[in-house]
């Protein structure tokens, strides 16, 4: 995989039983810490890879209890996570939009701005999808000053579907594929490729309307405005 920290067996390896624990908290940093790049998607589909193989034991002892407390525990690291990112993003507003620094990146919440625009509420949901837009639409939801309630509201169901897709997607694979665990790499860069199509479907549908606008003319207009306002709101 060319870094040994973005293959899950490089983590269970080096953290044993502990790996769970681990994942949580990537999970969570990932959601509300600004790290985009840290193995998300990859985590939650190994963790459940390993629970279907026997290799992980979430609960001590509790043998069958594995699977669904590991989607509980996970569900709210990925919550509070963003609960994190949108505390932020409201407390220290629009100035962020300003601020180009090497992790949060103007760009990148620019593009999640136009995404939030897009989407709405439900950006919420969608995001958690896209690599990214996961890490950035709770922060924007934040300076965008977003209702708390209905932040709450539709930040819990994404962050309940991404789990439980993503790693039920590992669990059941797992048991289907038994030898599917000792090919990790493999499953890694498919559920990569996987996460990465609703990125290269949005970037094609840019091009294609950026190129429609050029024909159309130039009195048409092919850019937003990345600024924050209150449509956010409503």
């Amino acid at each position: 995989m060319g870094a040994s920290w973005m293959d899950p067996q490089w983590w269970l390896d080096h953290f044993g039983q502990q790996f769970f624990w681990v994942s949580a908290g990537i999970i969570f940093a990932e959601c509300g810490l600004f790290f985009p790049f840290l193995p998300g998607d990859t985590l939650l589909f190994a963790l459940g890879l390993f629970i279907s193989g026997g290799k992980l034991d979430v609960v001590p002892g509790g043998h069958g209890v594995d699977l669904v407390a590991a989607l509980v525990i996970l569900s709210i690291a990925a919550f509070l996570g963003n609960v994190v990112g949108y505390e932020i993003g409201r407390k220290l507003g629009p100035p962020l939009f300003e601020r180009d620094g090497r992790i949060l990146k103007k760009k990148y919440l620019t593009q999640t701005h136009a995404f939030f625009e897009k989407y709405g509420n439900a950006a919420l949901v969608i995001g958690r999808f896209v690599p990214f837009v996961r890490t950035y639409v709770t922060v924007v939801a934040g300076i965008g000053q977003m209702q708390r309630r209905r932040f709450l509201i539709w930040s819990g169901v994404g962050a309940g579907l991404w789990v439980l897709v993503v790693t039920l997607l590992g669990y059941f694979l797992g048991s289907a594929f038994p030898g599917l665990g000792s090919n990790i790499d493999k499953a890694t860069i498919a559920i990569l490729a996987f996460s990465v199509i609703p990125v290269v479907y949005e970037w094609w549908k840019h091009r294609r309307h950026r190129a429609a606008a050029r024909r159309a003319g130039p009195h048409v207009a092919v850019g937003q405005d990345s600024g924050i306002d209150s449509d956010v709101e409503v």
